[in-house]
């Protein structure tokens, strides 16, 4: 398997942001989440992210097939934490450890201490995935909805 990250250009947003929605679908009718949902999410939210100077969005590829995407946002200051804010695997590549690799990859590229991430309380599989990447969950917590909690995770 040959997986790289490619940095997505601002002419790209459009077909990120369909393939976010589709991503995310799913996750959006279990929970019904219009506030936090990328599956909710305008254009226009992609294009602004894709334009902030502090946001590395990568296409997730393998063997030149685009798979997914990742979002960094890395401040590049001495104490502020890099957070991944989306990661997302296209349904039919999932369960391949492909979203393990990429953040490896991320980590190459942005260094391996001071991240953070927050998933859904509900879902088992991204804890776990998260957890076996070396985070931690750092106690807070935040309910969106009677269906849906958010976690917070760090890696130091």
């Amino acid at each position: 398997m040959d997986m790289k990250l490619e940095k997505i250009k601002i002419d790209e947003a459009e077909k990120l942001w369909k393939m976010q929605i589709e991503a995310f679908q799913n996750i959006y009718e279990k929970y019904q989440d219009t506030e936090t949902s990328p599956a909710a999410e305008k254009v226009d939210k992609t294009i602004m992210r894709l334009k902030q100077p502090f946001t590395y969005f990568y296409f997730i590829k393998v063997d030149r097939q685009e798979v997914g995407a990742i979002r960094i946002v890395d401040q590049q200051e001495a104490g502020k934490a890099k957070r991944i804010s989306p990661i997302f695997i296209m349904p039919k590549y999932r369960n391949k450890g492909y979203a393990q690799k990429a953040m490896e990859l991320a980590e190459e590229i942005h260094g391996n201490s001071g991240w953070e991430l927050d998933t859904i309380l509900q879902e088992k599989g991204n804890c776990h995935l998260y957890e076996k990447m070396g985070y931690h969950q750092t106690g807070e917590t935040k309910t969106v909805n009677d269906k849906m909690t958010l976690v917070f995770y760090q890696k130091d």
